[in-house]
């Protein structure tokens, strides 16, 4: 996903659905809506009483009746800030709440949507969701929303008073909201359009920035520092450009939302003079008129923030729900395979793949099939479909026909959380998480012991670990970087082991080792292999012994199935494979 996403056409909409997250804070809403309206009105009833000062004591030369009008002016000012405060603190404690439920949501929806999905989307479009629009949500649900109704109210009431005031200023008061209507809908019409336009720059430009952290050592080889500084610089230009815009586009119309207010307070002091003067109105309630209406100054200028941080919440909405509305395609099926109970037996009927949005597939009727305790080597090709086949088995995709079956069960009839405690995985291109070399070990078998670490670790040559300088709770960093690739790819074997899966899918683990470390590693992986059913992708010749079997791939269909020995003695292309992964092993080494 890139910024050239079409304006949205349901913003308003998300931004409702999100009130499901509302519910459990409606006794807190409730209250905070009260103490609002409290501090309100202790503010509106200041100017009467002014009003009442100046046509009474005042005019009257009562010091008396003075001070009691003002001891109670005074009350009302201390009752509404005690108002303002549990007002604020109660709106910031329950948008925070609501901030946190959606984010964990939307990370835990991250996390049950398919490979296809990652596949499709950048991660900086992901991160810019999950953390800069749910800031603007928060900041709307916990500011916009709330003085959207407080000074909606304000400006209802304190025009009503002005009408019972003195009528003919207060119909001009009134009638000035004609213009704000039409000011406010101009600007909601294209802030939208732009404040969506910014925000899908600021996921490519996360996305950008992502990249370059994760791709410094390349970068850095290439000597291509200035050459992706200057695709950051036209990226950020971009957002400058869009958020000048969009400043220019605040500053004109709240220009045009002061004006009216300003405007409107020239006509009411010429207006207000002249009705004192011709009788119609009291000094007092001049000065009533005068400060009431002043109140509705910062209403009607906050109406160009309120409008903006609506849009931009309405956005954010729309944004966090083009992730939420993707359904799992891979979901939990009804059965549990217990792993201390399962053999093991790994088969593939008929099974075809198409990745999602290709046309042409991937796999096409593959059988095989793969007996308890034995180890079926894949070979083939770059691009043959090998990595593919063996993603299918832990459901990182779903075949797209036929069906995979762990002792006779349908993969897709399993619980996900089952299946995958069965089925461990060690990929070529090892993932690590900046967290302890502990934790990254036993992330899928967080009660595994000191000595199961220690018997995974001996099995991939790994014991380097304890000369880290703190062991096993050593950082190894952002995506294990601080250590070379073979020792990650090293790790990565130790954490597919670690659980004793009944089946093992390694997609060509051992290919960043050297050829002592792969010997060695080789050797500790026989002995486990021999009680665990097997599907190894191989690159190197010297893989293909720790096989029973070996099945040659070729253009995404089987070709041959057998032994080493009888597919080197019958068949031609299995042979040229395997001499053309020896010479391309020989010049990596």
């Amino acid at each position: 996903m890139s910024a050239d996403v079409s304006p949205p056409k349901r913003p308003l909409t998300s931004l409702w659905r999100l009130r499901r997250y509302l519910r459990p804070y409606v006794v807190a809403m409730v209250w905070m809506f009260i103490a609002a309206a409290g501090a309100t009105g202790a503010s509106i009833v200041v100017p009467l009483v002014v009003q009442r000062v100046v046509d009474g004591p005042v005019r009257h030369r009562q010091p008396g009746g003075l001070l009691l009008l003002g001891a109670l002016a005074l009350l009302l000012g201390l009752v509404e800030a005690l108002l303002i405060f549990i007002r604020r603190w109660t709106q910031s404690t329950t948008s925070l709440q609501m901030e946190y439920a959606i984010r964990n949501d939307l990370y835990a929806h991250l996390q049950r949507l398919p490979m296809s999905f990652h596949d499709r989307w950048q991660s900086g479009q992901l991160l810019s969701r999950v953390t800069t629009d749910l800031g603007v949500i928060r900041r709307f649900l916990s500011f916009g929303l709330i003085f959207l109704v407080v000074n909606l109210g304000t400006y209802i009431v304190v025009v009503l008073l002005l009408l019972r005031l003195y009528w003919p200023l207060g119909l001009v008061v009134a009638l000035s909201s004609v213009p704000l209507f039409l000011a406010s809908r101009k600007f909601t019409r294209y802030y939208l359009t732009i404040s969506r336009l910014q925000q899908d720059q600021l996921g490519d430009l996360a996305t950008l920035v992502e990249e370059s952290a994760q791709g410094i050592r390349v970068i850095k080889s290439f000597g291509r520092r200035r050459h992706m500084g200057g695709l950051f610089h036209a990226g950020a230009r971009l957002v400058h450009d869009t958020g000048v815009a969009k400043a220019r586009l605040l500053a004109r119309s709240w220009a045009e939302f002061d004006a009216v207010p300003n405007v409107t307070l020239a006509i009411v002091l010429v207006g207000g003079a002249y009705a004192v003067a011709s009788g119609g109105m009291t000094v007092g309630g001049l000065v009533a008129f005068v400060s009431l209406q002043l109140m509705l100054i910062w209403p009607i200028d906050s109406l160009g923030w309120i409008i903006a941080n609506g849009q931009e919440a309405m956005t954010a909405a729309d944004r966090i729900y083009e992730v939420f509305d993707v359904q799992p395609s891979i979901v939990d099926g009804p059965d549990r395979l217990v792993a201390r109970q399962a053999e093991g037996r790994l088969r593939f009927d008929a099974v075809s793949f198409t990745y999602p949005g290709a046309d042409v597939p991937v796999l096409r009727h593959i059988d095989l099939e793969v007996e308890p305790g034995e180890t079926l080597a894949i070979v083939g090709v770059t691009g043959s479909g090998k990595t593919s086949l063996v993603s299918l088995v832990p459901r990182l995709y779903d075949v797209t026909s036929g069906r995979i079956t762990i002792d006779g069960r349908d993969v897709r009839s399993l619980r996900l959380d089952s299946l995958r405690e069965i089925v461990g995985v060690a990929f070529e291109e090892p993932t690590l998480f900046s967290m302890s070399v502990r934790e990254n070990l036993t992330l899928g078998r967080p009660d595994a012991t000191d000595e199961e670490i220690a018997e995974a670790l001996s099995v991939a040559q790994a014991e380097f670990v304890y000369e880290l300088p703190w062991g096993l709770d050593t950082r190894v960093g952002e995506q294990g970087l601080s250590l070379s690739g073979g020792q990650r790819q090293r790790l990565a074997l130790a954490r597919a082991v670690i659980g004793k899966p009944r089946v093992l899918v390694l997609d060509d683990p051992l290919s960043a080792l050297d050829v002592h470390t792969e010997a060695l590693v080789e050797e500790a992986l026989a002995r486990v292999l021999r009680d665990t059913t097997a599907l190894i992708v191989v690159h190197r010749p010297s893989t293909v012994a720790l096989a029973d079997r070996v099945a040659l791939l070729r253009d995404g269909v089987i070709a041959a199935v057998g032994t080493h020995s009888e597919l080197m003695a019958t068949v031609p292309e299995y042979r040229a494979v395997l001499s053309a992964e020896a010479e391309t092993s020989r010049v990596d080494a």
